[in-house]
């Protein structure tokens, strides 16, 4: 397991997202943001967007998010998926 001291911290947020945004447009859109480790976006379904950043570029992210879908809103942040996942039962992933 990596620790965090190597890795770094992560945070997790939550968006919702109009339903007809494509991941590809989301992708593209969070290249503008700097920074050493650049926004992932882990999930979008269900009208929902789950961006992973540092903590240091979370508040860049969400105005990056809001320039590409002006409709969206942050609802949380969080330093796991799980507890996203437990606020949000929509985004829990089906078990293989």
């Amino acid at each position: 397991m990596v620790v965090k001291s190597k890795r770094g911290r992560r945070r997790y947020v939550v968006f919702e997202v109009s339903p007809n945004l494509r991941r590809e447009t989301l992708i593209k859109g969070l290249g503008s943001v700097k920074g050493e480790h650049p926004p992932q976006v882990i999930q979008l379904d269900h009208g929902m967007a789950v961006i992973r950043c540092t903590p240091d570029s979370r508040e860049e992210t969400i105005l990056a998010v809001s320039r590409i879908d002006p409709g969206s809103v942050s609802l949380v942040t969080s330093g796991t998926l799980r507890k996203i996942r437990e606020l949000y039962p929509a985004l829990k992933s089906e078990k293989r």
